[in-house]
């Protein structure tokens, strides 16, 4: 007994090589601001990953939401 089973591949390279600029980009941005420290560094970096949260938080503080 054979399954006729199908499989379909996403290939989503351009947009996870994009994202991974804008992640090196935001940890250059985010460490450069920090106070040189080890842990300002480490800090650094994770705001890096989360800083489209940065940006609509103060998207939305500027339209008075």
């Amino acid at each position: 007994m054979a399954s006729d089973s199908r499989v379909t591949v996403v290939n989503s390279g351009a947009w996870g090589f994009f994202f991974f600029l804008a992640y090196i980009g935001a940890a250059i941005y985010f460490v450069s601001v920090s106070d040189g420290s080890f842990w300002g560094f480490i800090l650094g970096l994770l705001q890096a990953i989360v800083w489209p949260a940065y940006v609509l938080f103060h998207a939305l503080s500027l339209l008075g939401a």
